[in-house]
């Protein structure tokens, strides 16, 4: 029978980027907009902030960059259309609104020096922001995911990036949504031969490496 354990993951970090997608306050922090979702206990029970800390840290030590992705949209949603339920859902919390405690990141996953922040208003970290001119600036050619919630933005990117020529790695513990269901859809069915999962300490490793 052939080996099916996946050879151990490599990245050249000079053609490599770190994503921090949604680790917003409303997204996945108690008193947050959408805690009754449930996203709060499962970042908890994922360590994602913890987790992603260490591997934006470990990023910055091996200079790989490190791009903070977040939603954000004006005092009453202006210009948010309102074609789909999560959008609706971010008017109606009145959540992820520029300058509030929601919009903000979760504590800890703060913007460092030289790191770099993308604004965005749909699921797709891609769609009409500047993250792909940033990426191609950068020379990179490996993009690492983290962030919330694994079955919707984080899976609209790593789909995105794929399709956009980059070579894609979700982390399986920087990553969260509201349940464990969720999160098996997206990392075990729907990330299949689109993006590789993998570990935040096998990501760092492979910074170092």
């Amino acid at each position: 029978m052939a080996d099916s354990t996946p050879e151990p993951l490599r990245l050249d970090r000079a053609r490599t980027a770190l994503i921090l997608q949604d680790l917003q306050n409303d997204v996945m922090i108690d008193g947050g907009a959408f805690a009754d979702s449930g996203a709060p206990d499962h970042a908890r029970s994922q360590n994602v902030v913890e987790n992603v800390k260490a591997l934006a840290d470990a990023a910055r030590r091996a200079g790989v960059p490190v791009i903070h992705v977040w939603y954000l949209v004006e005092e009453g949603a202006a210009g948010l259309r309102q074609n789909a339920p999560l959008f609706e859902g971010v008017r109606g919390a009145n959540a992820l609104v520029r300058g509030t405690w929601g919009a903000a990141p979760a504590e800890g996953l703060e913007r460092q020096p030289g790191d770099f922040v993308v604004e965005k208003m749909r699921m797709n970290a891609f769609y009409d922001t500047n993250l792909d001119i940033l990426l191609r600036g950068l020379d990179c050619e490996n993009l690492v995911i983290t962030g919330c919630w694994t079955n919707m933005s984080i899976e609209h990117t790593a789909r995105h990036g794929a399709d956009a020529g980059y070579r894609v790695v979700v982390a399986a513990d920087g990553t969260s949504t509201v349940n464990d269901d969720w999160q098996r859809a997206a990392l075990e069915y729907a990330m299949t031969n689109v993006a590789r999962v993998a570990s935040c300490a096998e990501i760092a490793e492979a910074f170092e490496g």
